[in-house]
């Protein structure tokens, strides 16, 4: 267990998961964690639900916490640094937020232990990926706290080159939207053949499951494995003609490179900017 006085500022949906990780893994104690937040109906919500201290205070939150979680929308995060004040000069800062580099809120709080990761939603079940990069002044101890922290949310990757977390914002850290929006078309597909809905939901979410766990057991490339499962003149064949006449590949690929740059992009935002998606 992790013997260490955790604040998470800001409230939301992956900071909950977060916490609900940690404790349902026994890598926190309740008593130890400390949600915080501007809405008071939010971090009591948590409280009851989870057990944890909760607060509209900020600073408060931080007071005496060994770790910081940074869990805010990006467009707040300027305005909550600001705010932070009484930062133990041993705390681990832990941002999972999205374009916000380590340098940035180094700056913004006056302080060296950063690490910056980007989760993704799966993790509310257990079932997310995190990369996460570290400044050097993060010690031994406080990486293998943050491995700790983000494997309660499920896998998790070091790397060294903070300029793959941008990359891995527009990879996984928005992949599961792409997902969710083929398993959309794909079930609307088979309304529009005649299925009922929920027939169509049960054959698309099984058939998408088992594709993933069958190309993570079978350790071979996935034009390989759609090889196998078209025939010469059959109906795969003919649906990957339409998928590829449709530009189905150059669509995804500029659909990522579109969330890159986005991510590069509230990474340098003026403070004050809220935009149309992101801040919704």
């Amino acid at each position: 267990m992790l013997k260490k006085k955790i604040a998470f500022i800001g409230p939301g949906v992956m900071a909950e998961a977060m916490i609900a990780g940690l404790l349902r893994q026994q890598l926190a104690d309740a008593k130890n964690i400390t949600a915080s937040g501007p809405r008071e109906a939010r971090v009591s919500e948590l409280h009851k639900k989870y057990g944890v201290h909760a607060t509209t205070d900020n600073n408060l939150a931080i007071h005496e916490a060994e770790v910081i979680v940074l869990s805010v929308k990006p467009q707040r995060l300027t305005e909550v640094m600001k705010g932070l004040k009484g930062i133990r000069a041993d705390a681990l800062v832990l941002s999972i937020i999205a374009g916000a580099t380590i340098k940035k809120i180094g700056a913004g709080l006056k302080h060296k232990a950063i690490v910056r990761s980007m989760p993704n939603t799966p993790g509310q079940i257990g079932e997310g990926i995190t990369v996460w990069a570290s400044s050097k002044e993060v010690t031994e101890e406080q990486q293998a706290i943050t491995k700790a922290i983000l494997g309660a949310l499920g896998e998790e990757v070091f790397v060294e080159d903070e300029s793959y977390l941008d990359m891995a914002t527009a990879l996984s850290g928005s992949g599961p939207a792409y997902v969710f929006l083929f398993t959309e078309a794909l079930i609307d597909a088979g309304v529009h053949m005649g299925f009922p809905r929920r027939i169509a939901e049960q054959l698309v979410l099984q058939t998408i499951k088992g594709s993933a766990s069958y190309y993570q057991g079978a350790g071979r490339h996935p034009a390989t494995l759609r090889n196998q499962v078209t025939s010469p003149g059959g109906t795969s064949a003919e649906a990957l003609y339409y998928l590829e006449k449709a530009g189905f590949r150059t669509a995804i690929s500029r659909a990522v490179w579109a969330a890159y740059q986005r991510s590069l992009e509230l990474g340098r935002e003026k403070p004050g900017h809220v935009d149309v998606e992101e801040g919704k």
